[in-house]
């Protein structure tokens, strides 16, 4: 493709509300421009990498024996209300309503849509296992779109599903996408990792994040040596035993801490570290049971932890009015010692507090006094509160041991780019999927979920393959394979010989994006470079009357001359990477 020709411009200036590498360098490399907040839109050459990652993925479900299909974006009201998730998924859902006044919402996912039309085209064992995946457009109400393409609301994504007659053979083929996956990733050129994760608003019993390694990536990650890795959510710790001894403890008391209420706060007032707080969070379990949430002042609450071990549904934050009715006090001065009486006294009940393990080994701890402008000094268990239920509950952090093998965990941050779901029967049971067995009985299909984020795929590329110049594409995703400059195009020879080259070239099938602008020489190569693509050729007055041509590896900065008749040899080299 001629440059001339081609719809391409590319920025000098880094865009002000861009904030991330990739979304820079997307939008200064002409890849993507942005329409509305969270909504771009994808030009030739950013689209070429896009429909690239896409022709892996759909080769290699088909392979692994998916079979395409193409699903509505809109989806009624009354397949969400099935399965219960109309008002989980909260406000992110985009919902509509069309002239008859019947809603409907813009897909975030698509486990109703398919599972309903599984439920009326299958009905026997024998047709079962089947895998059916698709490519489409979703939507998530994000309320803080951010890193462009990485983040946004309207996003390009593969999702499949799988439909099986029990669980042995749903968790066979869970393994077969697991190594697909692998396979997916390997073919882009990446460096990733899959991790254990947590299985959010999909629901399921098991999952697996595939991340892509970097370190501007926005999740975490818990690596062990033996070999165990899951994202910080899900990471599971071995637990903390260490106790207190009571000899130690001190006398407590209450100390004014006047408007003085997150643990930073506090703490720099008295002087006492962060990890000797006791830091309180109030949920409202199921939207009824009152859930008091107990936490080492340095760590982090992890919802997918207290929701598991209270074997609750879901669970939200209690707004700042209700914390005020229960606790008699402004937010933030909550503490353990004697919260479930002073709750009642207010009118209200505490139906279970859960503390982290970690809290054991506080000594002489420190939390809110119930009462305002206050916080009570050497705190401690057991005697002076006593949780329902002591549990892991906190984001795995520094320090941390792996449960596996007792071995302190190492941390690296990744980017999410897809998952595998085991979901089990979550959404056959409740809309009806049934399958017909052997012995004429019907029971709900078991049920696998697998996505993958293409678009986002594409910056997770980026955020890990770049330098201060621009973008550096692996070659199996890279827009084009050689970008050709043609220096002195006023001169017949440069581009009559540059033409050969280009023939040549696209004749063995080797994708070249030609730069036959009357621009300078420097203009090109800078664009080159920010670009990204894989080899620059440069042909100049000087490089043909050698009977060179000059070219550079835009991984390793390379550069190198080669005679214009040991092309073929270039042609060769270029064909192995591709």
């Amino acid at each position: 493709m001629r440059r001339t020709r081609y719809f391409l411009n590319t920025i000098r200036e880094t865009p002000s509300d861009a904030d991330n590498i990739s979304a820079k360098l997307m939008i200064k490399s002409g890849m993507i421009r942005k329409l509305a907040s969270g909504i771009y839109e994808w030009l030739p050459l950013g689209f070429r990498v896009l429909k690239k990652v896409e022709n892996i993925i759909r080769e290699e479900m088909d392979k692994a024996g998916g079979v395409e299909v193409w699903l509505p974006v809109i989806q009624p009201k009354e397949l969400w209300l099935k399965t219960g998730r109309w008002n989980v998924y909260g406000k992110e859902l985009l919902r509509i309503k069309d002239r008859k006044d019947q809603e409907y919402c813009f897909a975030p996912t698509a486990e109703e849509v398919i599972t309903d039309l599984v439920r009326k085209e299958t009905n026997s064992h024998r047709q079962l296992p089947i895998l059916l995946y698709q490519f489409g457009l979703k939507f998530r109400d994000e309320i803080r779109p951010r890193f462009g393409v990485m983040r946004s609301r309207e996003f390009y994504m593969k999702d499949a599903y799988s439909f099986h007659t029990d669980e042995k053979n749903c968790l066979e083929w869970y393994w077969k996408l697991y190594d697909c996956y692998n396979l997916i990733f390997k073919r882009c050129g990446l460096n990733f990792r899959a991790v254990e994760a947590v299985t959010g608003a999909i629901g399921g019993n098991y999952s697996h994040e595939f991340m892509v390694l970097a370190n501007t990536g926005e999740a975490e990650i818990a690596v062990c040596e033996c070999g165990y890795a899951a994202n910080t959510e899900k990471a599971e710790i071995l637990e903390f035993k260490e106790n207190t001894n009571e000899k130690d403890f001190l006398e407590m008391k209450d100390i004014p801490t006047p408007n003085k209420f997150t643990v930073d706060e506090v703490s720099d007032l008295l002087k006492i570290p962060s990890d000797r707080f006791i830091k309180t969070m109030f949920y409202k379990a199921d939207e009824s049971k009152i859930i008091l949430a107990l936490i080492r002042g340095d760590h982090q609450f992890n919802e997918d932890k207290i929701i598991k071990n209270i074997k609750a549904e879901r669970i939200e934050k209690i707004s700042e009015e209700e914390y005020s009715k229960i606790v008699g006090t402004k937010v933030g001065y909550a503490g353990p010692v004697g919260i479930k009486e002073i709750a009642a006294k207010n009118g209200h009940k505490i139906d279970l507090i859960i503390a982290d393990h970690h809290l054991k080994g506080v000594l002489n701890g420190v939390s809110g006094a119930n009462k305002d402008d206050a916080h009570t000094i050497n705190i401690n268990y057991p005697r002076d509160y006593s949780p329902d239920i002591w549990a892991d509950i906190k984001i795995a952090s520094e320090g941390d041991r792996c449960l596996k093998c007792g071995k302190k965990l190492t941390f690296a941050r990744g980017i999410e780019v897809g998952q595998v779901f085991k979901l089990g029967t979550k959404y056959s049971a409740k809309l009806e999927c049934f399958f017909l067995d052997d012995k004429q009985e019907k029971k709900p299909m078991e049920m696998g979920c697998y996505g993958i984020g293409v678009s986002r795929t594409v910056a997770a590329a980026i955020e890990q393959y770049n330098d201060e110049k621009g973008i550096i594409w692996p070659i199996q995703i890279a827009p084009f394979h050689v970008y050709m400059v043609s220096v002195e195009t006023e001169d017949e020879n440069v581009m009559k010989i540059s033409g050969d080259i280009y023939d040549l070239l696209t004749k063995n099938n080797i994708e070249v994006l030609w730069d036959d602008r009357d621009e300078r020489a420097g203009v090109k190569f800078n664009d080159a470079d920010l670009i990204g693509i894989p080899y620059r050729i440069v042909i100049s007055k000087k490089t043909i009357s050698s009977n060179e041509i000059e070219i550079k590896k835009r991984k390793d900065n390379s550069m190198s001359r080669i005679k214009i008749s040991d092309i073929d040899k270039f042609i060769s080299t270029v064909k192995s990477e591709i």
